[in-house]
């Protein structure tokens, strides 16, 4: 029964593997206590994971691939609800009557269906770990007083595959509560101004809770050469530039 399992963890694999390939989509394959994670980077703050025969979309965007050519979503993430990151032609594609969704309170305000988390909660969705981490700005601002990502409205999320835990940090700066993760093995920190972070902010942040793998992402025209440079002489996290504008 367990190879068949096994079996059936790598067929969904290769077929997602298969299906981004087809868009000239990179991916990458971490190896996990419980079989191969494959991470498919589709653009801006969009990511496909597979992982032991579930397929988990986060933060799907009609313009940043064709859905309708990708597998449909056991579990989908929403990290926040602007519209470079909540589309709901993309939901709607990849949603069928067994998917999950999770999402914040605004999100659900404009999506029927899914199952809020707050910041700080956690649960187990289909045997994964989920972790909220909030995300917010603490410097860029729209207007005085003003954040671009207010605290309390959007999440990060921590998911465990196995024995890797993997952080989606969402639209987010370098806050307390990023820099107090533990045990992360791999990062997603966003690096666009003036919405996120810049390369300093990543670098500040990757410093203290040290990831063993970062992917800068949502990083728009940011010079992703000076992160590399900030991080040449950490020689525990590897920095790792993937096409994610």
């Amino acid at each position: 029964m367990e190879k068949i399992l096994l079996l059936t963890a790598a067929f969904f694999v290769a077929l997602a593997f298969q299906a981004g390939a087809q868009q000239g989509l990179e991916s990458d394959i971490i190896k996990t206590s419980a079989g191969d994670l494959k991470i498919t980077f589709i653009g801006h703050g969009s990511l496909m994971f597979a992982f032991g025969g579930k397929i988990i979309h986060v933060d799907p965007v009609s313009k940043e691939a064709d859905y309708t050519q990708l597998p449909k979503a056991d579990l989908i993430l929403l990290t926040h609800h602007h519209g470079d990151h909540l589309d709901a032609k993309a939901l709607d594609i990849l949603r069928t009557e067994k998917t999950q969704l999770i999402l914040t309170e605004i999100c659900a305000q404009r999506v029927k269906g899914g199952r809020v988390m707050k910041n700080g909660e956690v649960k187990n969705i289909d045997g994964l770990k989920i972790e909220a981490v909030p995300a917010y700005n603490l410097v860029h601002m729209r207007g005085e007083g003003n954040p671009y990502h207010p605290k309390g409205e959007g999440n990060g999320y921590v998911i465990t595959f196995g024995d890797k835990r993997v952080y989606v940090a969402g639209d987010a700066e370098n806050t307390p509560e990023m820099k107090k993760l533990e045990k992360i093995d791999i990062a997603f920190l966003p690096m666009n101004l003036p919405f996120t972070m810049t390369p300093e902010m990543v670098a500040d942040a990757a410093k203290v809770f040290k990831p063993k793998v970062l992917y800068p992402y949502h990083f728009g025209d940011t010079d992703t050469a000076k992160l590399l440079g900030l991080l040449k002489d950490r020689q525990e996290i590897e920095v790792r530039i993937r096409k994610l504008k």
